[in-house]
């Protein structure tokens, strides 16, 4: 329930205090008085956009400052944000001069917009002037229905949103993987092939250097092989021919070992020379084996060519060295890896996508299941309610229908209406006038309100309802209607507060308390007051609603009826 409502230098108001009442509030004025004003301010306190020219001329800033009955549920959820003995919430914006720069208040303290708009969401619902036009759009259709499958719809829509918000991303993850699927495998095939020719030639650190130094041997091997024959035959030739070094060492150590014990200095020399005709038998079976080892390699040329022909091909391919291409290798085989785990991503990511689509096809039946459930029984009660606001012979039904499934679900709502008998039902957007709308509206509102009476309740029957505010919802309508329409908000205050902006006097006798906005063009610039009227204020202001002159004692007599009716 709101208490209280103060405004200062909002459009015309320099200074407003309107305190309410549980029940019907009803709020007129003169057309251009400013009646719309106090639905800036709330609009304003319930977290809605300032926009420039909204304070009042000559004005430093605007406050809009409401007071609400606190809610034991909001109590709990704001927490220490409330003094423990709080009884209250209190919601207040301040607006700069340029309407640009706004602060938020709760309970004093600094808060944000959003925090205005969702905790005013649980106080306030606000049904603007042109509100009942929502109705011709079938997303608007669609709340409304869902509004009456119970509490919980709101976790069916939630769950319902997340699994579509699944859906779409691996969706578009999947289009992402698909489209690099081709130049993936193509990637693969060059790592492929280049890995194979690394594996086949199976280079290892430092054989380049080797194959150099190979190579420069075996480009020399006639001079090797020459040299080493010929050192082999001056030390030890063939047969038949002229002896060699080591035949005339020996001879000369046969010499000497025939003379051995005689003189000791001569037995030594004769061991040097003993040992070096040793050697020299050693030397040339070394080099006779060298020669003969290096013949045996005549062929091997050609095959160092091609070793080193292959190496080097890689080396400029892959780096500078063997060892970055080994490196290489390495990189391309975890590329690889990574290339064949993207394939199996690609498989992992569509048979996700295969579940969340089940998951999703879930919560759209639950969905459709509870708006099935409902639908007839919003559409009894909307034919109940609008009986009751001069239209019992309309028709009025719910029709449900598939579509594909979105974040709300699989369905399409459309409210159909046949305002006259003998006429088929049709698109409500399509078939009622700006009245019939009006009156739709309040219908659907009022057997919202009843189906949120039966969930809302608690265990001491008390339901736990906010206030509702409509800014001429009356328009394009009058006469029998207007009273039809009266009751219907002073039956929905009965369980609610109720506060309406309207320019009818068979709505606005109906109210419990009367506040009025008179304009005073003489000043500069024009002032708008509100005035809170006692019950001769009233049937004045019935009187001039009426179109009448105040000293028109028809009219004034009609005003008491009025009055008295309600």
């Amino acid at each position: 329930m709101l208490y209280e409502l103060n405004v200062e230098n909002l459009l015309l108001i320099e200074r407003a205090q309107l305190r309410l009442v549980p029940g019907l509030n009803v709020l007129t004025g003169e057309t251009g008085s400013g009646k719309t004003v106090l639905a800036h301010a709330l609009d304003l306190l319930l977290g809605g956009r300032a926009r420039p020219g909204i304070v009042r001329p000559g004005a430093s800033e605007a406050y809009v400052e409401g007071v609400f009955e606190l809610p034991d549920e909001l109590r709990r959820e704001l927490g220490e944000r409330l003094a423990a003995d709080a009884g209250e919430i209190v919601l207040a914006r301040r607006i700069d001069a340029d309407g640009r720069r706004t602060r938020a208040y709760l309970n004093g303290r600094s808060a944000t917009v959003g925090e205005l708009r969702d905790i005013g969401a649980r106080l306030v619902s606000f049904y603007g002037q042109h509100e009942h036009r929502k109705l011709t759009v079938a997303g608007a259709q669609l709340q409304v229905l869902d509004g009456r499958c119970g509490p919980e719809q709101t976790r069916r829509l939630r769950e319902c949103a997340e699994a579509y918000r699944l859906c779409t991303a691996l969706e578009a993850e999947l289009k992402k993987l698909r489209e690099l699927a081709d130049a993936r495998g193509r990637e693969l095939d060059l790592l492929e092939h280049e890995l194979a020719e690394i594996d086949e030639a199976a280079p290892e650190e430092g054989e380049h250097e080797r194959l150099l130094a190979a190579r420069e041997r075996l480009r020399g091997l006639d001079a090797l092989c020459s040299a080493a024959g010929y050192g082999a035959q001056g030390l030890a030739p063939d047969a038949g021919e002229d002896p060699g070094a080591v035949s005339l060492l020996a001879a000369a150590a046969a010499r000497l070992d025939a003379v051995a014990g005689v003189d000791p200095e001569l037995d030594g020399l004769a061991q040097r020379l003993g040992a070096i005709v040793v050697e020299s038998q050693d030397l040339a079976g070394g080099l006779r084996d060298y020669g003969e080892r290096l013949a045996g390699e005549e062929g091997s040329l050609e095959e160092v060519e091609q070793r080193l022909a292959a190496t080097e091909r890689l080396v400029r391919k892959h780096g500078n060295s063997i060892a970055d291409v080994l490196a290489y290798a390495e990189r391309a085989r975890a590329r690889r890896e990574e290339l064949d785990g993207a394939q199996g991503a690609l498989a992992q990511t569509g048979e996700r996508l295969v579940r969340a689509r089940a998951e999703l096809d879930r919560h759209v039946a639950e969905l459709r299941h509870a708006r099935k459930q409902a639908a007839p029984r919003l559409a009894e009660g909307v034919r109940e309610q609008l009986a009751a606001l001069a239209m019992a012979d309309a028709e009025f039904e719910v029709m449900l229908s598939e579509r594909a499934p979105g974040p709300a679900g699989g369905d399409s709502v459309e409210l159909l209406i046949a305002p006259n008998p003998g006429v088929p039902a049709g698109p409500l957007r399509e078939i009622a006038s700006g009245g019939e709308l009006s009156r739709v509206m309040l219908a659907l509102i009022t057997a919202s309100a009843d189906g949120e009476r039966s969930a809302a309740e608690d265990a001491s029957g008390q339901a736990r309802l906010g206030t509702l505010v409509f800014d001429e919802i009356d328009a394009g309508i009058g006469g029998h209607t207007a009273r039809a329409v009266g009751e219907r908000l002073r039956a929905l205050g009965e369980s609610r507060q109720v506060v309406c902006i309207t320019h009818l006097p068979q709505i606005a006798s109906l109210g419990a308390r009367h506040f009025s906005i008179v304009k005073d063009t003489a000043a500069d610039p024009t002032l708008a007051t509100v005035v809170q009227l006692g019950e001769p204020q009233v049937v004045s202001e019935l009187v001039r609603m009426l179109g009448a002159q105040d000293t028109d004692a028809t009219a004034r007599r009609h005003a008491r009826d009025l009055r008295k009716a309600a």
